[in-house]
């Protein structure tokens, strides 16, 4: 199993939430790596001093950039659900490509995209 973080997830580490930082810390000790889209990183990134923590969470995951070929199945997958946020869609694709868990703040956009796609995702709300 692997993991991809939301926007919702770096905010939650920006905000020093204890709960994102345990699931984290989890993840790193089971030596699961967790995978940011970099369009997430631009979604949350804002350059503020105090985004350390968001820089402190970055530092052991991938970062995923957005490929010619992933942008186009994001592309097509928000056509299906009728929806417009780019960096969902590429948080689904990629999560689903790679059979990962969601960890997020806001399922419900996410879980539309993927139901649209006519598939299940995974998610753990933090």
């Amino acid at each position: 199993m692997g993991v991809t973080y939301d926007a919702g997830a770096l905010i939650a580490a920006d905000r020093n939430d204890r709960r994102m930082w345990a699931l984290h810390a989890g993840f790193l000790a089971e030596e699961v790596l967790p995978t940011v889209p970099s369009v997430v990183v631009a979604q949350a990134w804002r350059g503020r001093a105090r985004e350390v923590n968001i820089a402190r969470l970055l530092a052991p995951c991938a970062i995923e950039a957005l490929e010619h070929e992933r942008a186009r199945s994001a592309g097509v997958m928000l056509g299906w659900a009728d929806r417009s946020d780019v960096a969902d869609a590429v948080v689904v694709e990629g999560a689903l490509r790679r059979d990962d868990v969601v960890v997020t703040s806001d399922p419900d956009d996410l879980v539309h995209l993927a139901d649209a796609a006519g598939v299940r995702l995974r998610i753990r709300r933090i």
